[in-house]
């Protein structure tokens, strides 16, 4: 018989148990994050996962960054090497586990395009087979399928995480070489303005050297060449450069989604590399003009460990909507569409050409592009009067994909700002203290107090009904 001192101690050792199994969140819940007083720890076979300073999600699988046994623990990886770094959102299958911990999953994607959508936009509150998204787990899910859309009919496909990743810091270089499939290659990017003092310090990427946003103190730059990772000359750089030169120049992917991959690595190295550079990987941005603003706007979409995404002026194949561009170009308007975009470069899939006679048919539009990276924090500036350059399409698109946000409670982690009277890639001062430098204040800084960032604002008189393109319900999601 137990003694009364030790049963005592008993029942208490097993009202904690009790206590932590009820404090456990169910698979796909939130279990962190800025602000969160919910459950941290996740149920058997899930881990909390972090997406971004503001949303940890339990998912399926074991924390990677666990150790699994004694060896393991005794005999640590090396610290130049990675594998074990999370690239994207797996897609949705028949077996993914469901929302809440049920038995039926995700939806799976059905085959086809689904319905033709013309004169509105689509849903982002319906799945593709026709389901309502209800809850913040839905939404996990209907992003992963609308990623899963966007890579078959137009982006092409972003592949997984890589069997290694390593790197080394000298001076202002960080070099990167990345193995897969037998095979690996190298590229390196510059970090300039490295704060001093205390750190990790925040970091955005720059693509190019084309435009330029004006970063303020307290944040590095990270000058990404993303024209070595995937070539954007004309048509004839189709499956040129290291990620084709790693994965094969027959592969899906457009230059957009191979940047994208580019960017994912250079998280990755500076994960490994922290202790060197003093960057924070968990406190990084992505910015670009033009051209390169596509690529940060995809960049943003497709890699969930981006804290700010800040594309400026991409226009067309970025925070422009097809639909809008291709109604525009039906009523004698000189804007930049679909089949136009795709004889310029090589930015999208080769898939993609099929459809640009008939973007009604498609089953997302770049609303929905927008929409992968909510909740997280997007800037897009849009600041010149050319309706080439998508001033009507951009304002419309960005306007109807703020919902998104919206029915997930955090309008004030979108801004759309368009400034007209400017040239191509200048940045009107009208728009950095109040605007650029409160979304960065906020997001990278970590100064709750930099500012308004719920914005959406145009100098020009938009002749667009954004309700009307998107006659759907925009739910309240928890």
């Amino acid at each position: 018989m137990l003694s009364p001192a030790l049963a005592s101690s008993l029942l208490v050792a097993l009202g904690a148990v009790g206590v932590n199994a009820q404090q456990q969140q169910s698979l796909w819940g939130q279990c962190g994050g800025s602000n969160w007083s919910g459950p941290k720890s996740c149920v058997a076979n899930s881990y909390c996962f972090k997406q971004n300073e503001w949303y940890h999600q339990c998912i399926p699988g074991n924390d990677p960054s666990a150790p699994t046994s004694a060896a393991t623990t005794s005999a640590p990886p090396q610290p130049t090497t990675l594998s074990t770094s999370r690239v994207t959102v797996a897609p949705p299958t028949s077996t993914t586990p469901a929302p809440g911990g049920g038995s039926t999953g995700c939806p799976a994607i059905p085959n086809g395009l689904g319905s033709t959508v013309s004169n509105a936009l689509n849903d982002p509150f319906t799945f593709h087979g026709g389901g309502k998204v209800s809850s913040k787990a839905d939404w996990t899910c209907r992003q992963a399928e609308i990623s899963q859309l966007l890579q078959k009919y137009e982006l092409g496909t972003l592949p997984g995480k890589p069997s290694s990743v390593t790197a080394s810091f000298s001076g202002s270089s960080l070099s990167i070489t990345v193995s897969d499939n037998g095979k690996s290659v190298s590229f390196s990017v510059t970090i300039n303005n490295r704060p001093s003092g205390s750190g990790p310090h925040p970091a955005i990427i720059n693509f190019g050297s084309f435009g330029g946003l004006p970063v303020p103190a307290g944040v590095a730059t990270i000058n990404f060449n993303n024209d070595e990772v995937g070539q954007q000359q004309d048509q004839s750089s189709r499956g040129k450069g290291k990620f084709y030169d790693l994965y094969g120049s027959g592969h899906s992917a457009g230059a957009l989604t191979a940047w994208a991959w580019g960017v994912s690595r250079i998280i990755d190295a500076l994960e490994l590399t922290k202790a060197q550079t003093n960057i924070d990987p968990a406190r990084i941005g992505v910015t670009g003009c033009s051209r390169n603003g596509k690529g940060a706007m995809v960049a943003g979409a497709l890699e969930p460990r981006i804290a700010l995404t800040l594309p400026e002026e991409s226009g067309a194949g970025g925070s422009g909507c097809w639909r809008i561009a291709a109604l525009q170009k039906s009523q004698g308007q000189n804007v930049q569409d679909s089949k136009q975009i795709i004889t310029e470069n090589v930015w999208f899939s080769p898939s993609f050409n099929s459809h640009v006679n008939d973007v009604n048919s498609l089953p997302f539009d770049h609303h929905l592009l927008a929409g992968l990276i909510a909740p997280r924090p997007l800037y897009v500036m849009e600041n010149v009067d050319m309706e080439w350059l998508g001033k009507v399409s951009t304002y419309g698109c960005m306007g109807i994909a703020r919902k998104q946000w919206q029915a997930l409670g955090a309008l004030d982690r979108f801004g759309y700002s368009q400034v007209g009277g400017n040239q191509h890639c200048s940045f009107p001062s009208s728009q950095q203290g109040s605007e650029l430098n409160a979304f960065i204040g906020k997001y990278l800084l970590g100064n709750a107090n930099a500012g308004t960032t719920s914005i959406f604002r145009s100098t020009g008189n938009q002749n667009f009904n954004i309700d009307s393109w998107s006659p759907w319900t925009v739910p309240t999601l928890s």
